[in-house]
């Protein structure tokens, strides 16, 4: 792997891994079929407007998901997962069922870590 590819993964990863995107992907993967913005909004709890359009965004720049506008008047705006959305979700859904799998280990060694510290 060159610097550049090493660059350009980490950026991606870091952009995935924010808090808002790869829940927006679930949910998006979750509906089966394209969600208005209005309905996103509705599902991803917590998230504001002006968050969910930047995160918008960065998919669909990424690739990740499809914005589909139908010049209707008020115009309809929707959004899907694209293939290459599909697919880092199955990625992370693996990683995730490790992590969860483990949460006991986990969860046993900072109760090692915290006993150690309060002796």
């Amino acid at each position: 792997m060159t610097d550049e590819q090493d660059a350009r993964a980490r950026a991606l990863i870091e952009r995935a891994a924010a808090k808002w995107p790869l829940r927006i992907l679930h949910v998006l993967s979750d509906a089966g079929s394209p969600l208005r913005f209005s309905r996103l909004l509705e599902r991803v709890e917590g998230i504001s407007q002006k968050v969910l359009t930047q995160t918008l965004r960065t998919l669909e720049s990424d690739g990740l998901i499809i914005r589909t506008l139908y010049p209707e008047v008020p115009p309809r705006v929707e959004y899907e997962l694209t293939p290459l959305g599909r697919d880092l979700l199955m990625q992370v859904a693996t990683l995730w069922r490790w992590i969860v799998e483990r949460l006991g280990d986990f969860d046993a060694r900072n109760a090692v870590k915290l006993t150690a510290t309060t002796v």
